[in-house]
């Protein structure tokens, strides 16, 4: 039977499954559908209330499509509602955020140099901090800047901004872009549950009750889809970019992390201009090489450092510290890992520690106990390649160091 650890590792791994899978389906469905109301074509024979027809052909069969400004006169009978993927993604996603941040908080959350507080009270200000943004972007939407789509779009930017700073005055640095990313995904699925599925189910009541319905509505519902279509590229570069720690654990992280929302703004500025009018702008992609090089060379500056001594649950560590199988399994792993997982590696091609994890203490060892057990003792993944011949008899010494510690936990 799998301990609980290798359990929870599965765990971890299924949900992060299901969270891709569904953030496929919801991306795709979101692309798709921008693409195809940009390539609606008008013409005079269109029938009454439609805005535009388009023609497509896929796996062997031509499409006719036709889109009704608001509805059309009569609801048809078969209504296919694009709502799901939405919300799964997030659920999914929040239940990532809860397995890995929140379960692992004293490690991953809570940077104690940055800001000192218990693991109860940094999930607070997590939780808190992803529902508050919801509340903001959606009052500025419904306010009078709200009808200015440039102005609108320009204030969200800085509120962005804002949040990728103080993201890196509360949490670790790959908490911060992660939960930059969570504070973005959730106006994007809330988005969807708040404002399009209830304005379209009002549009559709209104058509069974033999009522016009409201217009308004459906331009509400196109606004905030159309600030979906331009969150989704930055969104997708931040859940990233806890795998690396040249974007999260670097002075200026928080400028990288706005750098990234300007390229994504480029880029699909670009694809909705090509399929809108069927340009291809090469200006888009230019200034967006330009800024990820700015970003590369922004990451070469002084790095936030790994995890120190202060940073990790000292109480947690002490267990396996305590363990009489620490000394070999230390031995183990300064002789094996830390010539990269080093604030100063010596290993060729690699100038920062992978994920940033630092190995060169007693702590910090015995803090990523669990991650050294999953990597390198229960699973070949480390050493890459097993480049530094850790052999067999090795792994199972940190087997047997972290099972012992956790017996009778």
């Amino acid at each position: 039977m799998p301990n609980s650890a290798i359990m929870f590792e599965w765990l971890s791994f299924g949900v992060r499954w299901l969270h891709v899978i569904t953030g496929i389906a919801w991306i795709g469905s979101s692309f798709y559908f921008i693409a195809l109301d940009l390539g609606l074509r008008k013409h005079d024979q269109l029938p009454k209330g439609v805005q535009g027809e388009e023609w497509q052909v896929h796996g062997g069969g031509f499409y006719h499509i036709q889109k009704y400004m608001v509805a059309p006169s009569n609801m048809p009978e078969h209504l296919i509602w694009f709502k799901w993927e939405a919300y799964t993604t997030w659920l999914s996603g929040f239940a990532m955020l809860a397995i890995v941040y929140y379960v692992g908080a004293d490690l991953y959350l809570i940077d104690r140099n940055v800001l000192d507080v218990s693991a109860p009270v940094g999930i607070t200000i997590s939780v808190a901090s992803i529902g508050l943004g919801w509340l903001i972007y959606d009052q500025l939407c419904k306010s009078k800047l709200g009808k200015s789509d440039i102005g609108l779009m320009l204030f969200l930017f800085v509120v962005l901004v804002a949040m990728a700073w103080g993201y890196t005055q509360l949490f670790t640095g790959r908490a911060a872009l992660l939960h930059l990313g969570a504070f973005t995904a959730t106006i994007m699925s809330a988005n969807v549950f708040f404002i399009i599925i209830p304005n379209q189910k009002i549009i559709v009541a209104d058509l069974k009750a033999g009522k016009s319905p409201d217009p308004a509505l459906g331009m509400q519902s196109k606004q905030r889809s159309v600030h979906n279509n331009y969150l989704t590229l930055p969104v997708l570069f931040l859940m990233l970019s806890t795998h690396y720690p040249l974007a999260f654990a670097t002075e200026y992280n928080w400028v990288i992390a706005a750098l990234i929302f300007l390229i994504g703004v480029l880029i699909r500025h670009h694809f909705n201009t090509k399929q809108l009018k069927g340009e291809n702008l090469l200006w888009p992609w230019l200034l967006s090489a330009v800024l990820f090089i700015f970003i590369m060379w922004l990451s070469t500056n002084p790095k936030v450092g790994g995890m120190a001594e202060g940073d990790v649950a000292r109480a947690q560590a002490e267990i396996y510290l305590a363990s009489p199988h620490f000394e070999d399994a230390r031995d183990t792993v300064m002789g094996r890992c830390s010539m990269c997982h080093t604030s100063e590696p010596v290993w060729e091609g690699v100038a920062q520690a992978p994920k940033n994890v630092l190995l060169d203490s007693d702590v910090a060892i015995a803090s990523y106990a669990h991650e050294i057990y999953i990597q390198a003792g229960r699973s070949h993944a480390m050493p890459p390649g097993n480049v530094t011949d850790i052999s067999q008899e090795e792994r199972q010494l940190l087997v047997t160091w972290f099972e012992s510690a956790n017996k009778g936990t």
